[in-house]
């Protein structure tokens, strides 16, 4: 096959277009989307269809459906626009002291607590040209990694989403859930029993997304449904809720150590056995050589490993 034939004939400037229609499905959504008039984006279309022979997309009703080589063509060009974007972030050399990039983090607000907080005092000493944007997890983040959307998700193992398991990933911790109250809470002793689990007003944490917290999936896999008092998009908050009431929290270790509220809190032991969990990291194989994305993964692993 001769490659540059190939290239010859297509024109690369319509790689954006493409990948905006066939994501889209829609002509105008498109075109805002790469930033031209609706016009240029209608053009576009009319000369893919003529390299590609096929219409790509045909109307259904009110609405545009993909063909089957429309269909076929999505994954090669997201694909192919990962590459070239990669193609010109990536350096042959990555000095932290004087290099700009800027990195895109997917993490819980507790990953950014405990591990990326410390990180930021790295950056601020070390590489003052790095920035990092975090996001939080949520029912997108498999489909931004797959696409090279984001450089890192940092998650716990045990809730990745099935399509990240083949991607390239390091654990990072482990930590583990205990039970907190209020240091002066009298409706519990020392040990929070599988009785007290359930009669005591709890504090439980909702996820972005609308999945169950890994240790809300646990004591529903045991038979226990705590009484919920309270419901919080935000992990990091719950210890600040505890003092001064009569409510309890499982949180994680770490998390309590990190809490501005420490003192004000009364860490119990309990008979119900938990998994912990293990914060991981995952990139997408095209980063894995990147000098700049290699220097960010073994800050983070280093620091991790000193918490």
């Amino acid at each position: 096959m001769d490659v540059s034939a190939t290239l010859r004939r297509a024109d690369l400037n319509l790689l954006l277009p493409l990948n905006a229609l066939l994501e889209h499905r829609h002509v105008t959504r498109a075109a805002e989307a790469v930033g031209i008039g609706q016009p240029a984006m209608s053009a576009a279309l009319g000369r893919l269809r003529r390299l590609f022979d096929d219409p790509l997309l045909v109307r259904s009703g009110r609405v545009l459906e993909l063909t089957p080589m429309g269909q076929a063509l999505l994954e090669p060009v997201r694909a192919a626009l990962t590459g070239l974007e990669q193609l010109f972030v990536t350096t042959p050399r990555f000095d932290p002291a004087v290099d700009f990039r800027t990195f895109t983090v997917v993490a819980s607000d507790y990953v950014t607590l405990v591990l990326l907080r410390p990180l930021l005092e790295l950056l601020y000493r070390e590489a003052p040209g790095v920035a990092v944007n975090v996001v939080p997890v949520d029912g997108a983040t498999a489909v931004n990694l797959e696409r090279s959307q984001v450089d890192l998700v940092i998650m716990p193992r045990e809730l990745k989403d099935i399509r990240m398991a083949g991607f390239p990933h390091r654990a990072l911790f482990t930590d583990r859930y205990v039970p907190a109250v209020w240091s002066q809470n009298r409706d519990v002793g020392d040990i929070l029993d599988r009785d007290a689990i359930v009669r005591l007003p709890y504090i439980q944490y909702n996820p972005v997304g609308g999945n169950a917290a890994y240790v809300d999936v646990q004591l529903r896999e045991l038979g226990i449904e705590p009484k919920v008092a309270l419901s919080t998009l935000s992990f990091t908050l719950v210890p600040a809720l505890l003092p001064g009431t009569p409510l309890f929290a499982f949180v994680h270790e770490r998390l309590v150590a990190a809490s501005h509220v420490r003192r004000d809190l009364k860490i119990l032991k309990t008979s119900v056995q938990l998994a912990p969990i293990v914060e991981t990291m995952y990139w997408h194989p095209v980063l894995h050589s990147d000098p700049a994305h290699q220097w960010l993964r073994e800050q983070v692993a280093t620091l991790a490993a000193n918490l």
